[in-house]
């Protein structure tokens, strides 16, 4: 960063004379901390998760013990310490304005928090311009429904204009994809390919090292009016900035973890059960755990057999059930019920005619009922 000479005025009194003289010196011999952005939009309607997004945000959907969201956070632990960090949500109206700063409160009181909210569903490149008088410098982007193991701890050395996560896929043609040179630097991003050579697929996360550049990039494409179905996508706006010269690289990731759908969201919960977020439950005798489970220490459980791969959330009350590959949210009661591959929403009450009876599979929204 090219840093700016700064003239302090020092005024010297000597007896008799009044001298005014200047101190000069550099900003580059001031120790300065730097603020990285991390942004996380977040606005979208998340139809794909109904009946769940009905009464909350996708991001706020429970896997494997805690909301989304809490485990995208838990990326962040790996950004350097060298860097302060502040957090721009950018949040959808209604729910995401309502329960998405209230859960960061909740959870993250420590955090520098700012909220942004995208009224109308223009596309990622118009979320990210609404949050400009935020993006200065140094950001990190990475959308909601994204969660992938990697250490940002490097990030502060970044010499690249941009970074893009990417991970290797045999059939690349479902992705946007990064296509690269010898040098392994980014030439451009091109969505669902028709060939199969370029197989980098990326994630949904990214790093700018200068977010006036990437601003400057989306405006050019607001005026070229680059969008596809009436929104713009931040892969145009990155195509822009790779015509102007900046030179991107990519990050590989070995795990890429979605939680876009409710098929996704059970496979992720699987995963991460499997890799290090199960417990070990004290339970009563009368429970069979099949692990990995998760259950929160606040659930109330007798008669049953949890597992494998099941979460349950707070204030849970599971009675002579069965409940295997599923999510159950906050407050659930089960009565009597075998359920495999479910989410059940938060404070819904499921009764069934056994334990031993074929076990079904449900997809429940918050405060339903359900009798079988």
């Amino acid at each position: 960063m090219d840093r700016p000479t700064l003239h302090f005025p020092c005024f010297l009194v000597m007896p008799g004379v009044s001298l005014v003289k200047y101190i000069h010196f550099t900003w580059r011999n001031m120790p300065l901390t730097e603020t990285l952005t991390v942004v996380i939009p977040m606005a979208g309607w998340g139809t794909r998760m109904r009946p769940h997004t009905w009464s909350k945000p996708k991001p706020l959907v429970s896997v494997a013990g805690k909301a989304t969201l809490d485990h995208l956070m838990d990326l962040f632990h790996t950004l350097p310490a060298s860097l302060e960090t502040r957090y721009i949500f950018i949040v959808g109206p209604y729910l995401g304005e309502r329960q998405v700063p209230a859960h960061i409160k909740a959870h993250y009181p420590h955090i520098n928090a700012r909220y942004v909210l995208q009224a109308e569903m223009k596309g990622q490149s118009h979320a990210l311009y609404l949050a400009r008088e935020y993006l200065h410098g140094p950001m990190l982007m990475i959308f909601s429904d994204t969660l992938i193991e990697t250490d940002f701890a490097s990030l502060a050395e970044e010499t690249a204009d941009g970074v893009a996560w990417v991970k290797p896929v045999p059939d690349p043609r479902r992705f946007g994809v990064a296509e690269v040179d010898g040098e392994g630097n980014v030439t451009r991003l091109i969505e669902k390919p028709d060939t199969m050579e370029n197989n980098l697929a990326v994630v949904g996360c990214y790093y700018f090292r200068e977010a006036e550049a990437l601003m400057a990039a989306i405006e050019e494409q607001m005026r070229r009016d680059v969008q596809l179905k009436n929104e713009y996508f931040l892969a145009d706006a990155i195509n822009i900035m790779l015509e102007r010269g900046a030179r991107f690289r990519t990050q590989q990731v070995s795990v890429w973890l979605d939680t876009g759908t409710p098929e996704a969201t059970l496979e992720t919960n699987r995963y991460l059960l499997e890799h290090g977020r199960a417990n070990t439950p004290t339970l009563p005798e009368d429970v069979t755990v099949i692990p990995p489970v998760f259950v929160h220490p606040t659930a109330t459980v007798t008669e049953s057999t949890l597992g494998p791969n099941a979460s349950v959330g707070p204030n849970c009350r599971i009675v002579g059930s069965r409940v295997a590959e599923s999510i159950l949210e906050e407050g659930v009661e089960m009565t009597h019920i075998a359920v495999e591959k479910s989410i059940i929403g938060r404070q819904a009450r499921v009764r069934g005619r056994g334990a031993d009876a074929p076990a079904v599979q449900l997809n429940i929204g918050d405060n339903s009922s359900v009798r079988l």
